[in-house]
Formats: structure tokens, sequence, C-alpha cells
């Protein structure tokens, strides 16, 4: 596994929006997340896409040639994604991978993104990370799992443990305008309800090689040249794979037809375990529950983790994709840890 070098003091970061642009609404937002990642001591540059109030942020042709201006640059040590979105995959066709081969560096980012980073690390093996875009640390006290992000930019590999209190869900579901303008004002996490983690195979404790990301993406590169999973997890068979899943809006029978679809395509032939995060927009159609759904997909002997801190449910951990990874969860908590190995 390649690990790209960690952020030094004055080192450059670079954004760019392979999906979305930054709507209008929130560049303030977006510019109190740049102080914060400024007041790090590293240098930003942004491609001419960021602040393209739109979705996509702008032609696929182009969203691969400005990501590629990033992968040129011998100064540019981190690749992030501005925000999330969708038609990510549309560009994946622009990208150099010749330079991506023979400058590796660390690329971030989380939601539709995750295309772009499973990619690099299944196909390329060079390790990512998922968990924030560079517009996610808009507040004036970061909260914990973002500070946590940012060590670990460094490389100091934090060990990262659930948290106390998640933002309620029907936050994000009511989209009225006083809604709307008291998310863009908030400062801070709108925490209300109490972390569980679910263990419904009962309690966890597993070692693997981790890899994963957005499952709606995901779902969508199966069997793809963008899939590389069956040569990434023969390399890495004898550590075991640890999945873990952020699922933005499947609803429970769609989760259990992408699970079954990865299976039966051979993603996990060398699976240990599973760690799913809490869903944003959750639905079923036929009253099946989401531990129905992973259960009647996976078994109920394999190590399953449910509404883990990570995905689109804030706060969240930061995962790097292609790292060792252990993973406990017992009495409603639990915590991992990453080694580069």
């Amino acid at each position: 596994m390649i690990y790209p070098d960690f952020l030094k003091d004055l080192d450059t970061v670079g954004i760019c929006a392979p999906s979305a642009g930054i709507n209008t609404d929130k560049i303030e937002k977006f510019q109190k997340s740049l102080m914060n990642i400024n007041n790090e001591n590293y240098k930003i540059i942004e491609t001419k896409s960021v602040r393209n109030s739109c979705l996509p942020s702008n032609t696929a042709e182009i969203r691969g040639e400005e990501f590629n201006k990033l992968l040129y640059d011998s100064t540019v040590k981190l690749i992030w994604s501005a925000t999330g979105g969708d038609f990510l995959v549309e560009m994946l066709d622009f990208i150099d991978e010749k330079a991506l081969m023979e400058n590796p560096k660390w690329i971030a980012g989380y939601s539709d993104p995750t295309s772009l980073l499973f990619h690099v690390t299944t196909n390329f093996d060079i390790a990512t990370l998922y968990g924030n875009n560079a517009g996610s640390f808009d507040m004036t006290d970061l909260h914990p799992s973002l500070s946590n992000a940012l060590k670990i930019l460094k490389g100091e590999i934090v060990k990262q443990e659930s948290f106390d209190m998640y933002e309620k869900r029907d936050f994000f579901e009511n989209e009225s305008e006083n809604a709307i303008e008291a998310s863009i004002k908030n400062d801070g996490y709108n925490l209300s309800e109490k972390v569980v983690w679910q263990t419904p195979n009962g309690p966890v404790d597993i070692n693997g090689r981790l890899i994963g990301g957005c499952i709606d993406c995901l779902n969508i590169i199966i069997g793809t040249k963008y899939d590389g999973t069956l040569k990434f997890i023969e390399k890495y068979k004898d550590d075991g794979i640890i999945w873990y899943f952020d699922n933005f809006a499947l609803k429970a029978e769609d989760l259990f037809y992408a699970l079954w679809h990865m299976k039966h395509a051979g993603w996990f032939k060398f699976a240990k375990g599973f760690v799913f995060g809490r869903t944003l927009f959750e639905g079923t159609m036929l009253d099946m529950t989401y531990v129905e759904a992973i259960q009647n997909a996976l078994g109920k002997e394999i190590p399953i983790i449910m509404d883990a801190d990570i995905g689109h449910v804030a706060p969240k951990f930061t995962v790097i994709n292609g790292a060792i990874g252990h993973w406990v969860a017992k009495n409603g908590k639990g915590f991992l840890e990453m080694s580069l190995k």
C-alpha cells in the first residue's frame, strides 16, 4: 500500500470540485472552513470550478482537467473535494492515471467523491481519506471529530472513539426556508441524539484492511473499470478485509440489493466484518428494517457494526482507505484504531 507523504507546515492543499460547486448561499460558511484549514499553516489553492454554484460544477472534461492540474503540481500535497454532490463518475474518464501513479498524493473527501477515492485505492494501491470535504470545517470551535481529521492529515493517526451525541436526522429532512436559513447560520453540529453503536450479531473486535465509502456511489461502479475490488482483496486477503459503508439514502430494501449485488460480484470473499454508519435519509417500502436488510444479505454470524460514527450524520470518523483497521464495539460504544502497513 502506498501512503503519500503527510502534510507539513507551509504545504499546499489543492481544493477542487469533482462533483458540485459551492452554492452561493454557502460561500460564507465555505470561507470559514478555509480559514480553519489555513490556520493549520497550509497554503490553499482552488480550481476555477469550486465556486460555481451548480451541480455538477462544470463539464466532466473540465472537472477532470482541473483535478489533473492539481496532480501535476508537485507543490500540492493533498487534493481535497470542496463538497459532495452527484455525477463525479463522469470525470473519471478524464483523469491522467499516469500522473496519478507517478506522483501519489493524498486525495480526500466524502459522499460522491467515494467513486474517485475507491478507484484510486483499489486500482492503484494508493491510500485515500474518507470522512470530510474541504467545506466541512465551518465552525468557530471545531468538533473533536474535525480536530482528529486535521491531525490525521499530519500523520498523527489518532484512536477515534465513539462520540456521545449525534445530529438529529429530522433536522436535514425539514427543507423549509427557515430551516435552511438556520442551517446556514448555525455554528457547529446540532447534537441532540444519543450515539448507540448496534452490534446485531454480537460484540465486535476485528482487524483487517479498510475499504469502503458511500454505498449509494459504490453500487454504481460495480463491474466497471473503476472497480478494482477483486485485485485489491486478492492482494490483501491475508489481512482480511473490513468493509465500511456510509448509506446516504438507500431504503432498507435497496440496501439489501446493493449488498447482494456486491456479494455476488465477489467483493466480500475475504471479508472479516462490516461497519455501517448512520443513514441520513431512512426509508422502507416493505416495512423491512435496516438490521433485517443487512442480516438477510450478509448473515447472522459475521461481525457487523451499525450506526457507527461514519458518514453523512455527524460527527464522523476519518477512515484511511487501504490502512489496517481495528474496530471494537460493544454495549453501544466502540472505537477505530488504524495503522499504516
